[in-house]
């Protein structure tokens, strides 16, 4: 259930956007709704200029950018919900996926992947398998004398 005052959207323990730097767009959404269809404006549109947010750090800024260039336009990032019939469960549809991929987004690097090389005994059963498996197939063939 949402509540009428918000300080702002939580994303990660330490990166909470402000309600200010928040922007909503209302339109009408296709779908199910029966008559009210025509007339609601459900459809739910959130946008946040990362580009410019003050909550952000440099390094988390670039971060940011980087990995989001594709979705963001003039680094805004525009998060769209029309999946309920309901403006305020879209509404929260939309915060709750904008914090998703803010939170993703910023989520460090994984570590990278040490090179390993197979064991012996790991080469050796799969040539063993191998052989055994020409065998079988040598053995279905047609007498050759």
């Amino acid at each position: 259930m949402a509540t009428p005052h918000r300080p702002g959207l939580r994303v990660t323990a330490g990166v909470t956007i402000p309600e200010s730097e928040l922007s909503w767009r209302f339109s009408r959404s296709s779908g199910p709704g029966g008559q009210g269809v025509n007339t609601a404006d459900s459809r739910v549109e959130l946008s946040w200029d990362a580009a410019t947010s003050t909550v952000l750090s440099p390094h988390q800024r670039e971060r940011l950018l980087e990995r989001l260039r594709g979705r963001l336009v003039g680094g805004v990032l525009t998060i769209a919900a029309s999946e309920h019939r309901a403006q305020l469960r879209n509404r929260d549809a939309a915060r709750a996926r904008l914090a998703a991929v803010v939170a993703d987004a910023l989520r460090p690097p994984a570590p990278a992947r040490r090179p390993t090389k197979p064991t012996r005994g790991a080469k050796e059963r799969r040539l063993n398998d191998k052989q055994r498996r020409t065998d079988i197939k040598r053995l279905r063939r047609r007498p050759t004398d």
